[in-house]
């Protein structure tokens, strides 16, 4: 039989009257109707509130205000579209998974309830390791520090002047033609040339430090600043109780986007041999810093809230699921 969900509420004349119409429309549209009162979930409360009653049959959603006419039309539908699949086996196994909780659903709000705090938690993962991997090479712990390196190497060029150190006489050892004053040069501590043909960037990826020069994160100055600040807003995002909204989409790029891909690019494209357009460059680390932080930033502040809805929608479709079911159980 063809299953009709009421959302409603008490003392509500409109829920009363959208009730006895479905009752009316028993004899010409069999059908099963389940009430749910959406004052008992806060969910459907915050979902449904302003919009009760609200029919649901099939993919058909009805919205007050509605007459019996528009809700005879609803019911015919629905009614026409599943003798229209009756034989459909697709339909049918749809059909009986919406009658019983599923290992689904249990995931599904599990996500819902814990999705910040799993975000955060990989990406502290993801930030944490790779200083985890100079603090243990520093302790002598080589076999256990370089398997981290390996990993990260695999999405990170890892270039020893354009990473952070630990345990040495500077934070980072930038190319000579980046003209960071105060600090000495990748070259000149280390003796590798910062000529950047390939054997020249091959040595300076392997470089992982010593003694006198500290030991390199596992990635780059700018992955760290991206994936820092990705942390830094998430942090915010559960202080303040996941109400900020998404970031406009051209401020994203505008802010975010357009700053790294300059500084990113340039750079690269002027240390192409023979480049005509401009000068040949080298970031620094402020600047690497800088334009990788307001990307990561602004890539979570444009990505948690949509998150977010994700997992809300998830949730409203689990807790009506639910709500019917158990609605169902104790007709």
């Amino acid at each position: 039989m063809m299953l009709v969900t009421l959302y409603s509420r008490q003392n509500c004349e409109l829920c009363d009257e959208a009730q006895a119409d479905l009752e009316a429309l028993q004899k010409e549209i069999p059908h099963k109707l389940v009430l749910v009162d959406v004052d008992k979930d806060p969910a459907l409360k915050e979902a449904y509130g302003e919009k009760v009653p609200v029919v649901e049959t099939g993919p058909y959603t009805l919205e007050a205000p509605f007459d019996a006419v528009k809700l005879k039309m609803t019911l015919g539908a629905a009614r026409d579209r599943n003798e229209q699949l009756a034989d459909d086996k697709q339909h049918q196994k749809k059909v009986a998974r919406g009658q019983k909780k599923s290992a689904a659903d249990r995931i599904s709000l599990w996500f819902a309830d814990h999705y910040l705090a799993l975000l955060n938690s990989l990406i502290l993962l993801y930030v944490g390791l790779p200083f985890l991997a100079p603090v243990l090479m520093n302790a002598g712990l080589d076999g256990a520090a370089r398997p981290i390196y390996a990993v990260y190497g695999a999405v990170c060029h890892q270039l020893g002047y354009r990473s952070w150190f630990l345990f040495g006489d500077q934070a980072a050892y930038p190319r000579e033609a980046a003209g960071v004053d105060g600090l000495e040069t990748f070259g000149a501590v280390t003796g590798i040339s910062e000529g950047g043909g390939g054997a020249e960037l091959l040595e300076a990826r392997r470089f992982i430090g010593n003694e006198q020069v500290g030991y390199k994160v596992a990635y780059c100055e700018r992955d760290v600043a991206i994936y820092a600040a990705m942390l830094l807003f998430g942090l915010i995002y559960l202080v303040t109780n996941r109400r900020i909204p998404s970031l406009p989409w051209y401020i994203w790029i505008v802010i975010g986007i357009a700053p790294i891909g300059i500084d990113g690019f340039s750079q690269l494209f002027s240390q192409i041999p023979s480049w005509p357009l401009w000068e040949y460059r080298e970031s620094t680390p402020l600047l690497r810093t800088l334009t990788g932080g307001l990307f990561g930033f602004t890539t979570a502040w444009f990505g948690f809230p949509l998150v977010k809805e994700t997992a809300e929608d998830a949730r409203l479709l689990v807790t009506r699921k639910l709500a019917r079911l158990q609605q169902e159980g104790t007709d």
